[in-house]
């Protein structure tokens, strides 16, 4: 925790995550001031259940905002968050009245900066409502619309924690996309999505074996990586696309995998993640002297050895700073909900590719 800046208000607020890996919903509770000041008070992950984690995976890749199904989905959704926000008030003992804003990303469903389109579902009317606390959402659509890649968004809320880490620094999350935060030694701050995470390798093992998740990479670790497959998934142009960069979940259709086996495909599919992020090596001013690795997949052993042998640097699980790496993107959202408040800048050329640093955001008030 760093000292509170005396000319910044400090702010208590609730910052929520559901990544598209759909395991969950992440709430953060923390005291900031948007600025350098951040203090943990706690987080709450509530599990998304079969139901609503397939109907949500349902609407994946849906980009008609008047299609009639997603209007009962986003509200489920909400109201999942508002329980969430319960128990995570409950746990830390705070009370509705004492949370200034609550961060609400929503859950991303179609995304294309290319045509300036994303869109992120989440009632911030209905959250309001249900929880009597002020909401901002709605965090990417003024970058996309400004010209910005809309991801990823979190740079400068790992700027702003590592700032005592020898640099330059890497901070990789892998979810369901998994992206870069590197950080020099000059203040440089660049950032994109290096290409797949959890995603595809969730989809693959839903499919063939109907778990949620490849638990620890056991299912990869007894496969055999399949190369033709593994370079037609590198050949893509994403690649060499210099960044800012980013992408949609669904960029890597797993209809090329037919005929393969569970094993092979599970293996494929994380040398496929790890080859993808050694790929953004070639995007970065200088190699980072370590990866501290946040996100779901820093709990798979065999997607971290084979960065690790990939690499050829230390790659670590980003708790051995001390931080909560299952809490990071749900801070992150606390924290930048605050600077949407003061109109402080969300991203930056660097890492979204806006003309010039841009805010963003709505603010749902709590009812009167």
């Amino acid at each position: 925790m760093q000292k509170p800046s005396t000319n910044h208000k400090i702010y208590t607020v609730i910052g929520l995550m559901s990544g598209t890996s759909l395991d969950g919903i992440d709430a953060a509770l923390l005291r900031t001031d948007g600025h350098s000041f951040i203090d943990n008070l706690g987080f709450e992950m509530l599990p998304y259940g079969t139901d609503l984690r397939d109907r949500l995976r349902a609407l994946l890749g849906v980009r008609d905002k008047n299609d009639p199904r997603v209007q009962p989905v986003e509200q489920d959704m909400t109201l999942a968050h508002a329980a969430v926000i319960q128990k995570l008030l409950a746990k830390t003992g705070h009370k509705p009245e004492q949370i200034d804003m609550i961060g609400f990303h929503g859950q991303t469903l179609f995304h294309d900066p290319a045509n300036r389109f994303t869109w992120q579902i989440g009632d911030g009317k209905l959250l309001a409502r249900a929880t009597g606390i002020d909401v901002v959402n709605d965090f990417r659509s003024n970058d996309v619309k400004e010209g910005g890649q809309g991801a990823p968004f979190l740079p400068l809320y790992h700027q702003a924690l590592t700032n005592h880490l020898p640099k330059p620094v890497a901070i990789l999350n892998i979810g369901g996309v998994s992206n870069v935060t590197y950080l020099g030694a000059n203040n440089e701050v660049i950032a994109f999505d290096t290409g797949p995470g959890n995603a595809l390798i969730n989809d693959w093992v839903k499919r063939y074996a109907g778990v949620e998740f490849d638990d620890d990479g056991k299912i990869a670790r007894s496969g055999t990586v399949n190369k033709m497959v593994l370079q037609k998934f590198l050949s893509h142009s994403y690649f060499i696309q210099k960044p800012p960069k980013s992408l949609d979940r669904d960029a890597w259709p797993l209809r090329v995998m037919d005929g393969i086996s569970l094993e092979d495909g599970a293996a494929t599919l994380t040398a496929f993640t790890v080859k993808s992020i050694a790929k953004s090596l070639g995007h970065l001013p200088q190699p980072p002297l370590t990866w501290y690795v946040t996100g779901g997949g820093r709990h798979n052993s065999t997607l971290m050895n084979g960065l690790r042998q990939e690499l050829q640097v230390p790659v670590e699980n980003i708790d051995l700073l001390g931080w909560n790496g299952d809490g990071i993107e749900a801070e992150g959202f606390a924290w930048l909900a605050v600077r949407s408040f003061l109109k402080l800048p969300l991203s930056l050329p660097t890492t979204t590719g806006v003309p010039r640093p841009l805010t963003g955001g709505q603010l749902w008030p709590r009812p009167a």
